[in-house]
């Protein structure tokens, strides 16, 4: 045990030895550590801090001196574009003054985007780059005007047509047989503009002096024509007036007329291609006639739909395929346009309006139908043509039912023989069953009623969408006329009794022939129309109701004064007195007066049977008056009865005589007959005649214990009543009351 200790102590002190040596290096390097570190921060640091310090000095130094050079530089680049732009200008070297001034323009700029680096000087620089490129633009446009030259009259002396021929445009731009418009001095002129970011407004103020003077002129004035004439060094576009074939340019005369104006300008000004930045174009270059086309089309387009295209549109399907070489010219005309550059892209607004021409007729020929219609509804409703049962709309034959649009299995139904309707007895309607009776109507009514006729025929030969929208026109034409002409004849319908006559008689003739209107073209209209929706009875009633009620409202203002006439008679009392009967007598006369005035000015109007209505209960108004004021009497003399038997008499005598229907005389007589069938109170105002004269016997032998023809028109108390003021009070009278019961 001892000995392996001492082995193990032997072969442990070597490595302990070694450890401490260790130790005292490790002691010493730590000891040397401390010093050096105490040598760095005490030494080394501060220097270090000196160094950094410097550094940043210089480095901030170096800043400074970088900027004042780059804006020194600036400055020199400035003033070298200035001093290159100056020499440019002198050359009349246009695009290189406009870059140098765009450079110099480039270099202030940049100078004033230094921030916290201000110099008073760049206030003056700006103020000389303002003025310098105000001064290039004053030459550039004096050499714009040198180059293209209006001529145009005061706008005050003359204007249209006028002032049209009187303008003319020069341009001196015409090269040399060897050069190209490109190698002149406008497009030098005009890429300056470009460069200075001008071109846009010059050429806008060009394009509407172009539109005001010579497009807009060649299409609003048929007569006029451009005329060219090519000088050596001008070429000069003028015009003439010559006489108009019509009222309107055709579009083919009016594309040619604009297209030789587009030419010119493209062969002498705008055939310059320009640096211009364009997003579509990888080159960046743009010719000036496309500018210009993109500045005017718009409104140059406007003007040939409304002012040419629309003129050309047809009034009539039959001339819809003779606009087939409208179309075509106007895909021509777009096509060399594009080839100018005028255009580009698709198709234009000008051909989407002349191929939908058949819309463009539908909508026309719908509102010329309503204007026409409108002017026929305010024209004289007094100037009149007569209808007969015989009467017949003039409309030409239509094509055979089922031939368009119906299909075989719906035929229209078999047409009725003209001489009559057999019924299942031997007995036999008149041909004139449903006719409209002998009256007069307005002629424009009539004229309107063939203008609808005409118009859906129109329809049986158009496009199904035309179709429809000139069948709804025809029903607007009536619409229309419900309320127009109420409305617009209203004082007059109101005044004059002929007027209201005949607006009766024409809503009764419009109404008899909405009711077969829808029917006669059933058979030939669009599909669509043709179950049932292409129909006018509805119209029917409110237009019977529309004539009614106008001459219904006569009828009450000829009763009001009636009734005021007689108002005067002074309640037909004391006829014994002078006064009082002349009174009478007068309000009579003038009543009488006013019935053969009526009876004039309906005779030969409405039709006889609603004159002899009219008239019967015009007088038959005048009678029941009469009869009421003269049974309200409380006391009647004897020479009173005679009076108003004299009155009454004069009555029944010249009453019939305002009956006069028709002219001829000899064919009123059978109407002037007829006055009980139409006057109501006829037989009570001749049974008061006869009270008014009779005996109180016969009286009571008129009586019949309520059975006789006095009973029949009078009661029991009327009678008492009349009895009373006519007799005086006796037994005879006392027993006469008695029987009257």
């Amino acid at each position: 045990v001892c000995n392996m200790i001492n082995k193990k102590y032997s072969e442990f002190l070597p490595s302990m030895q070694s450890a401490e040596d260790l130790v005292a290096q490790v002691d010493g390097l730590s000891s040397n550590i401390d010093l050096l570190k105490a040598g760095i921060e005490n030494e080394v640091q501060r220097d270090l801090n000196v160094a950094v310090a410097e550094f940043t000095e210089l480095k901030q130094q170096l800043e400074r001196d970088t900027l004042v050079l780059s804006i020194l530089r600036k400055l020199q680049e400035f003033d070298a574009s200035i001093k290159e732009y100056n020499t440019a200008l002198l050359e009349k070297k246009y695009v290189a003054a406009a870059q140098q001034l765009e450079e110099a323009r480039s270099s202030l700029r940049a100078l004033e985007s230094r921030r916290g680096f201000e110099l008073k000087i760049l206030k003056a620089l700006s103020t000389e780059l303002t003025v310098q490129t105000q001064n290039m633009l004053y030459h550039l446009g004096e050499e714009w005007q040198k180059l293209v030259v209006w001529k145009l009259p005061p706008s005050k002396e003359s204007s249209g047509l006028e002032a049209a021929v009187l303008s003319e445009l020069q341009l001196h731009t015409v090269p040399a047989q060897e050069e190209e418009v490109a190698g002149l001095p406008i497009a030098s002129v005009l890429q300056a503009f470009a460069v200075l970011g001008e071109l846009h407004t010059k050429l806008k103020s060009f394009g509407q002096l172009l539109l005001k003077s010579i497009l807009k002129p060649l299409i609003l004035y048929p007569p006029l024509q451009p005329v060219t004439e090519k000088q050596p060094d001008v070429f000069v576009l003028r015009f003439k007036a010559e006489e108009p074939s019509s009222d309107h340019s055709s579009p083919v005369e009016v594309f040619d007329k604009i297209k030789l104006v587009f030419e010119v300008l493209h062969k002498y000004l705008l055939n310059v291609p320009l640096e211009q930045p364009v997003e579509d174009k990888e080159d960046g270059r743009v010719t000036l006639a496309e500018l210009l086309g993109d500045m005017i089309w718009e409104e140059l387009s406007d003007c040939l739909i409304h002012n040419c295209l629309v003129n050309s549109i047809p009034t009539n399907s039959s001339k819809l395929e003779q606009y087939i070489e409208v179309i075509k010219s106007t895909e021509e005309f777009e096509k060399a346009l594009k080839k100018m550059q005028f255009l580009k892209g698709d198709t234009t607004d000008l051909l989407k309006y002349a191929r939908n021409v058949n819309s463009h007729f539908a909508n026309k020929k719908c509102q010329d139908v309503i204007v026409a219609a409108r002017n026929l509804m305010t024209s004289e409703i007094h100037n009149t043509v007569k209808i007969t049962p015989d009467s017949r709309v003039a409309l030409p034959q239509l094509p055979d039912p089922g031939t368009r649009h119906q299909p075989r299995a719906q035929e229209a139904p078999p047409r009725l023989p003209n001489d009559g309707v057999k019924l299942g007895t031997e007995a036999q309607l008149s041909q004139h069953t449903f006719s409209l009776p002998t009256c007069r109507i307005s002629s424009s009514v009539e004229k309107l009623m063939e203008l609808a006729y005409q118009t859906l025929l129109e329809a049986t030969a158009s496009t199904d969408q035309c179709c429809i929208q000139l069948f709804y026109s025809v029903r607007n034409i009536f619409q229309l006329f419900y309320d127009v002409v109420p409305t617009y004849h209203k004082e007059n319908l109101q005044k004059l009794p002929q007027l209201a006559a005949i607006h009766h008689n024409n809503c009764m003739y419009i109404a008899h022939h909405l009711l077969t209107l829808g029917h006669q073209f059933r058979y030939h209209l669009t599909n669509i129309l043709c179950d049932g929706a292409a129909t006018f009875v509805d119209l029917v009633p409110g237009f019977r109701r529309l004539g009614m009620e106008c001459f219904l409202a006569q009828m009450r203002v000829q009763k009001g004064e009636i009734l005021e006439r007689l108002s005067s008679a002074r309640n037909f009392s004391n006829m014994d007195d002078e006064e009082n009967y002349s009174a009478a007598n007068k309000a009579i006369r003038q009543v009488l007066h006013q019935l053969k005035r009526l009876g004039k000015v309906w005779q030969d109007v409405l039709p006889v049977n609603v004159y002899c209505k009219a008239m019967g209960t015009l007088l038959n108004t005048a009678l029941a008056e009469m009869v009421a004021r003269i049974a309200a009497l409380e006391d009647i003399s004897a020479e009173d009865a005679d009076r108003l038997y004299s009155l009454c008499r004069t009555m029944v005598e010249e009453g019939p005589q305002v009956f006069t229907p028709l002219p001829e005389d000899d064919k009123n007589k059978k109407y002037q007959e007829e006055v009980p069938v139409y006057v109501q109170k006829w037989m009570t105002f001749k049974e008061l005649m006869i009270i008014l004269q009779a005996n109180l016997q016969e009286i009571v032998d008129q009586w019949a214990d309520g059975k006789g023809p006095l009973a029949a028109e009078f009661s029991a108390a009327e009678v008492k009543s009349l009895i009373r003021a006519l007799f005086q009070n006796t037994e005879r009278r006392a027993a006469a009351l008695a029987k009257i019961k």
